[in-house]
């Protein structure tokens, strides 16, 4: 289980404890079925990223909702973007797409519109990692609040470079992950499909 679940599994086993010795069984079957919960969500298997030096992997779990083209968070300049939406019972840790060196990093307050509609990249809370590989060429991966997620966790920091499949971060209950690449990646074609972070070859350097 990632770190940043024990809080939510302490406090839901503790009140789950309370209730039990109070006799108060079905509150404490709901906190149970709430613990049991908070353990799954937060899981955090390894994953084993490809062989193929060119292969960009995906930086989350999840379903492709969208592929195209769009201006990056805090930039002008459009970029191809492919959006993988992340439901409740998806693995949340997010992972490096490639390996680079991070820039910078910004975050920006917002709503919590759910992370499936066009407008989320724009309107919701999300947190900008921007990174750039040793031939200098830019990709930037966005994490995105949803309906239900309410805090976005970074792990990383400007100036760290980071391998491929590394955990980079995680969001709390459904979200979404933004990737932004330039004109040399080669985007596959999966809308629709489903992918797993740090493993799903989502695109090719040429």
């Amino acid at each position: 289980m990632h770190k940043a679940g024990w809080k939510f599994v302490g406090i839901s086993g503790i009140v789950t404890i309370l209730l039990l010795f109070l006799k108060w069984i079905p509150l404490a079957i709901i906190a149970g079925v709430f613990t049991l919960f908070f353990i799954y969500f937060f899981r955090d298997p390894e994953r084993q990223p490809p062989l193929d030096a060119k292969a960009i992997v995906s930086p989350a779990d999840g379903q492709v909702v969208s592929i195209g083209r769009a201006k990056p968070p805090f930039s002008e300049k459009e970029m191809q973007k492919i959006s993988i939406f992340m439901s409740i019972f998806d693995v949340h840790v997010n992972r490096m797409p490639y390996t680079g060196t991070i820039e910078r990093i910004i975050y920006k307050k917002g709503r919590f519109l759910p992370a499936y509609k066009s407008k989320a990249d724009e309107l919701n809370e999300a947190n900008a990692i921007f990174c750039v590989k040793d031939t200098n060429e830019p990709f930037i991966v966005v994490q995105i609040a949803g309906i239900l997620a309410r805090r976005i966790i970074c792990l990383v920091k400007s100036k760290q470079k980071i391998e491929r499949g590394e955990r980079i971060g995680i969001i709390c209950f459904g979200s979404r992950v933004d990737l932004y690449l330039p004109e040399t990646a080669t985007l596959l074609p999966l809308l629709g499909k489903r992918v797993k972070a740090g493993e799903t070859i989502i695109g090719y350097w040429e």
